[in-house]
């Protein structure tokens, strides 16, 4: 039996597409007019991509991953040489070049969902390159920061040792160096990476280290002075590539990736500041390499705890330990990281989607990468820099007594360790960064106008004081046995090079107002019981709380004034000018046990009638001595202030910076010298001046008219424009703002790294108002182009003699002062 039929509906029947009613839904792309055999496809489509890229390449040095007139959109050519762009579901097209809604900046946009909210997308992978053009075109990334580099190259050393004489802080930075060769420990207000790089330079170039670096000084032959300007000045050549590759990592344009790294490239205040022996070229660098590495971070965010991600995670963290083991103005690029974390880890706070465990692995990352890592890496610096000076030398004053016990050199060993009646000793404060008990012949102009007593970090016969009993005992008798220093004794401590004694009364001290005045009374006759000091024994290091006889070195004591009460005290409050700014000391009337500003130890002790000792066997711990060699440097930089009384005509204000309203010699001014005058290249400061207000209004305007429901850009767009505007203006203000707030004395080189961040800026305006704008035809945009790299090289050329050195009469040279306020010419 034959089985019944079955129907089966399959949709809607064939529709005629030869008609002339048939409208469809799809854009129809005719088929090519001979279709190649399918052995010859693969050729026949790599010629059309190549030909498609080909048309699409605006610049010879194009980035192959930018395009400048869909920056914005962030549009990608593909592996194929086809256009990548990201649809709404996050996954990029093959082919795709035309884009119907994309007709201008303030067209209403359809929504996207990019896989990252700003920065560069994730790259492509290139197929291999089939002739030498493509494998420029698919190395760019690559070729152009070298390109630039060598560019650097040119630049940062040319005629750069055309001076033969110490400019400027190569006086001080020099003489720095010049102690690691020979290992001698000195001190300094900065961190020791730096010097170290520098006494590395002396050393990869020759320099044997016995060298004085006087200011002005001719370098003779054996100091192979442009070998080290040339090692250093390697650190600003790095400078311009690492600004190329930060404002790609932006997701800049092509065009303002090129403006970036050519105002780095030809700026003349950066220029000049890497071609000599000084920090900053170190300190610019590690401040770019910090920014690079977080924009590179930013860009991994889409794949989390991927192997990427780690690396450029710890890279900027490692980049953060560095710049700031060069200066402590490092902290300030520090703190930008730092609000882009909190800021990032607030958004991951908010994603619901993401598990308490992921949530974790997160905040552990931050902290062990841009916390803990950093402090490692700052911390390596001074453990090296203790190990490498590891000889008495001029700093020694400023560390405790025991690490000094340890250098090379130092006669703390031959030091008599218990101390008696009749000893010469000083004393030494053991507070963080504390100094000698010292004093001088010249008075107090305020309060008793009687002689100064102060604290002071170095080695001085004015630290030197004797052990001698009260005015109402027995005068000290050297033939009578030996009477040692116990706890509670009463003694008077005599100043020997002035024969006055240590003395306190009811004047208030200078500084410390709550606190009473001391001061050096009378002499080795004259005085009253206002010169009586107890001494209290807190505990020793090698006896413990039970302390028989007071040991140099290792006994920690208290001096307690026995008729106000009051205890012996330096807190590291620092004395105006009439002090020479040294720390003030004081008689604190409150007594607080465990005050480490009220403990001191004797730290040189002689007495012809005793046996030397032995300390060699007392160690002091690192961490403890690092803690106290940053509060030395801190207390040191804070009395970095103006004087009154003295002009410094090398010194600016901050306000003063961003429109350069003042230069600075870097040294003399003779017509027979060459002179070398630090400014910037005046079109890029007072652009990326005008840039930060700039930028703030556009995004003041743009926040108004999205208040209004205006959409100007599509939400990756904005990400984009408000993601590089942080960056920029904050890296900018935490730079600044500091200096508006300090009392240290400033200069101009202080806006430096402060310089970088407003470059960002007037590179991102540009791109977000010319490069990236949709209003602009492809050759308006060159000619702009044309117009701003041209007006940075003119200028730069213009000005070049003030980093490259001016010879022969300043004002021979005409046209290079544009502001009245320049103080280039001996007017």
């Amino acid at each position: 039996m034959k089985p019944s039929a079955v129907s089966i509906d399959f949709g809607a029947p064939d529709i005629d597409t030869s008609s002339e009613s048939f409208v469809s839904d799809f854009e129809d792309v005719p088929a090519p007019p001979t279709y190649p055999p399918h052995g010859e496809r693969g050729e026949y489509w790599s010629a059309q991509q190549q030909q498609q890229r080909e048309e699409e390449l605006p610049l010879p040095l194009f980035n192959s991953s930018m395009q400048e007139d869909k920056a914005r959109r962030r549009v990608r050519v593909g592996a194929g040489g086809g256009v990548l762009e990201e649809r709404d579901d996050g996954v990029y097209s093959g082919l795709e070049v035309y884009d119907g809604e994309g007709k201008d900046v303030y067209s209403k946009t359809r929504p996207v969902k990019p896989r990252v909210g700003s920065g560069r997308l994730p790259q492509p992978h290139q197929p291999p390159p089939t002739s030498l053009k493509e494998f420029f075109l698919q190395n760019a990334d690559i070729i152009t920061p070298v390109i630039y580099g060598l560019l650097g190259c040119y630049t940062r050393f040319h005629k750069i040792g055309h001076s033969d004489i110490v400019v400027w802080d190569e006086a001080h930075f020099g003489k720095f160096g010049s102690h690691y060769l020979k290992r001698e420990f000195y001190f300094d207000v900065h961190p020791p990476l730096g010097k170290m790089l520098v006494g590395l330079a002396g050393l990869l170039a020759g320099y044997d280290g016995h060298f004085e670096f006087k200011s002005g000084e001719k370098y003779p032959d054996h100091v192979p002075y442009t070998a080290m300007r040339v090692l250093l000045a390697s650190f600003g050549v790095g400078m311009v590539p690492l600004s190329w590759l930060t404002a790609v990592e932006l997701g800049m344009s092509t065009w303002a990736c090129h403006l970036t790294a050519l105002m780095v490239l030809f700026d003349v205040g950066w220029l000049c500041i890497s071609r000599f022996i000084l920090l900053d070229s170190m300190l610019l660098f590690f401040t770019f390499l910090t920014v690079f590495c977080l924009t590179k971070f930013h860009n991994q965010q889409y794949r989390s705890f991927s192997t990427q991600w780690w690396i450029w995670l710890a890279a900027t963290g490692i980049s953060i330990g560095l710049v700031t083991s060069v200066k402590m103005v490092g902290l300030f690029v520090t703190a930008l990281v730092g609000i882009y974390t909190i800021e990032d880890l607030w958004d991951k706070f908010g994603d619901l989607k993401m598990s308490y465990k992921d949530q974790a692995k997160h905040w552990g990352a931050r902290i062990g990468c841009l916390i803990v890592l950093p402090i490692l890496v700052f911390m390596t610096s001074f453990k090296i820099h203790f190990l490498v000076l590891n000889h008495s030398g001029p700093g020694d004053a400023q560390m405790s007594s025991l690490f000094q016990a340890n250098l090379v050199g130092n006669d703390f060993a031959k030091n008599p360790l218990e101390v008696a009646y009749g000893s010469k000793l000083t004393l030494k404060n053991m507070g963080w960064g504390g100094g000698l008990l010292h004093s001088h012949v010249q008075t107090y102009p305020v309060g008793s106008n009687q002689q100064q007593v102060t604290c002071y970090h170095y080695k001085d016969n004015n630290n030197e004081w004797l052990v001698l009993p009260r005015w109402d005992e027995p005068a000290y008798d050297p033939n009578a046995p030996l009477r040692y220093l116990k706890h509670g004794d009463v003694i008077r401590l005599n100043h020997a090079p002035t024969t006055r004694n240590l003395h306190s009364h009811t004047v208030l001290a200078p500084v410390s107002k709550l606190n009473y005045e001391v001061s050096c009374y009378g002499n080795a006759t004259i005085g009253d019981n206002h010169d009586y000091w107890q001494v209290e024994v807190v505990d020793d290091i090698r006896q413990g709380k039970h302390v028989d006889r007071i040991h140099s070195l290792t006994t920690r004591l208290r001096f307690k004034h026995q008729l106000l009460g009051c205890y012996l005290r330096a807190a590291n409050a620092i004395l105006p000018q009439w002090g020479f700014k040294q720390v003030e000391v004081s008689c604190d009337k409150e007594n607080d046990p465990k005050d480490a500003h009220t403990y001191w130890n004797v730290e040189s002790h002689w007495n012809e009638r005793m046996d030397a000792g032995d300390t060699k066997f007392y160690r002091s711990p690192f961490l403890r001595d690092f803690w106290h060699l940053n509060v030395a440097m801190m207390t040191s930089n804070n009395a970095l202030v103006p004087d009154p009384d003295k002009e410094d005509i090398l010194a600016s204000k901050p306000f003063d910076w961003p429109l350069l309203h003042l230069g600075l010699r870097m040294c003399g001014w003779g017509d027979t010298q060459t002179k070398y005058y630090l400014m910037g290249t005046p079109v890029i400061w007072w652009g990326s001046t005008v840039s930060l207000g700039a930028g703030l209004a556009a995004l003041f305007v743009y926040l108004l008219r999205r208040q209004r429901k205006y959409v100007d850009m599509d939400p990756r767009e904005w990400d984009h424009f408000v993601y590089v505007g942080k960056i920029a203006f904050l890296g900018w203000a935490l730079h600044f703002v500091p200096f508006l707030i300090m009392g240290r004395v400033t200069y101009l080189h202080h806006y430096l790294p402060t310089l970088y961040f407003a470059v960002l800026m007037l590179a991102h305006v540009l791109d977000h108002f010319i490069f990236s704008s949709r209003r602009f035809s492809r050759k308006g945009k060159w000619i702009a182009f044309g117009i701003i790299s041209g007006s940075i090289f003119v200028t730069f050329w213009w000005f070049k003699g003030v980093a490259f050195g001016i010879d022969g009469p300043i004002g021979e040279h005409k046209g290079l002062k544009w502001r009245k306020s320049w103080n280039i010419y001996n007017d």
